[in-house]
């Protein structure tokens, strides 16, 4: 048997990765070795025949210093952010927002999914930097590089912590997300909806469960998306669809998704092209390889047609929704579909004149009610 043999990369059920490629940053990559165990079926962990153990996900409690990020990137439509979670458990193959564990000393790959750092004093933090003497509101975002409704915060809550303050103090938000879990949020969202303070994007990218298990393997099924955007409207929340991001040769089915949300209530759409930065186009061309060999080719030409023949460019005018000719013609698809069922603009536009900083930790306020 030769002795340079190395383990095939199989599918991780519930994984969008399937690997734990070395990050930019790091002196030394590593690849998994095929020792010869593997053939007799004994597990190398337990001496007994088993699969191999799924990774477990862990949740790692951090202090920080701030949690408001500014943003001056023209593409964007928001000016602040915030983030409850680093990482995020839905393992969304595509995911822009997997190079940040980098900056961890983490795989954008497995870790990504698997280590996620909650920001547990998120509140606290919050409500020093929205009552300091130079703060002025702005439009602000929740979940912008990682879902704020991801499994953990149905146990910790900080999202919902984040809510609170923001009634607290009426700065308006708005939230994209995957997860159902808003919902149990309308007692919060509702009402500052009532106040033009508040609205809510989901992201649907296909209406194809199969795909969707794929492609997004922990977000809520695409059915349950739709339910999620009725229950939102229902209670008078402005709620717009993500229809991103589109990704050639594999959802197709953009119009509709479209036709679905609208039909549950939303009012408003965007869409963006899939976007490959850093360690996550090699992490996108091994997903291909794994469950669609057959087309892989093709959607890597595509993309890199979209980019000027790169596989990426972080162009402010065209990284969101390419160039070229399969640009030009998604872009006419999703103005016409929008046209026929009747959709606004992208954003709602919220009201900033409301805010009223938060009293200190202890004191009351005028402002309550």
């Amino acid at each position: 048997m030769p002795a340079d043999r190395f383990v095939p990369l199989t599918a991780i059920k519930g994984r969008g990765a399937a690997s734990q490629p070395a990050h930019r940053f790091a002196r030394e990559a590593r690849e998994a070795f095929d020792d010869g165990w593997a053939e007799t079926g004994e597990s190398a962990d337990t001496g007994h025949p088993d699969e191999a153990r799924p990774p477990r996900t862990q949740v790692i409690l951090e202090d920080v210093r701030s949690v408001i990020t500014r943003n001056d990137s023209p593409d964007i439509h928001f000016d602040l952010s915030i983030n409850p979670y680093r990482g995020c458990e839905h393992g969304c193959s595509y995911c822009y927002a997997r190079p940040t564990h980098s900056y961890l000393n983490l795989s954008p790959g497995l870790d990504f999914e698997t280590w996620i750092i909650a920001k547990r004093n998120i509140a606290e933090v919050l409500r020093r930097e929205l009552g300091a003497r130079s703060y002025r509101p702005s439009l602000l975002n929740i979940g912008s590089a990682t879902d704020c409704y991801q499994p953990a915060e149905r146990e910790l809550r900080l999202t919902r912590a984040v809510i609170e303050l923001f009634q607290q103090t009426r700065h308006p938000f708005s939230l994209i997300t995957k997860g159902s879990g808003v919902e149990r949020d309308l007692d919060l969202i509702a009402p500052m909806a009532a106040q033009n303070l508040a609205a809510v994007y989901v992201t649907i990218t296909t209406l194809d469960a199969r795909l969707a298990r794929r492609m997004e393997p922990r977000a809520a099924a695409p059915h349950r998306r739709l339910r999620t955007i009725e229950a939102l409207a229902r209670a008078g929340v402005p709620v717009g669809v993500s229809v991103a991001p589109q990704i050639p040769f594999i959802n197709t089915d953009m119009e509709q998704v479209l036709e679905a949300a609208r039909q549950a209530g939303a009012t408003r759409a965007f869409y963006t092209v899939l976007r490959l930065p850093w360690e996550l186009a090699p992490l996108f061309r091994q997903w291909l390889d794994l469950h669609y060999p057959d087309r892989a080719e093709r959607v890597m030409a595509r993309v890199q047609e979209m980019r000027g023949g790169q596989v990426y460019d972080a162009d402010f005018a065209t990284r969101m929704k390419g160039d070229g000719v399969w640009a030009d013609l998604l872009r006419q698809r999703f103005e016409k579909a929008c046209a026929r069922l009747g959709y606004g603009g992208e954003r709602v536009e919220l009201d900033l004149t409301r805010f009223r900083p938060p009293a200190a930790p202890g004191q009351g306020t005028l402002f309550d009610g």
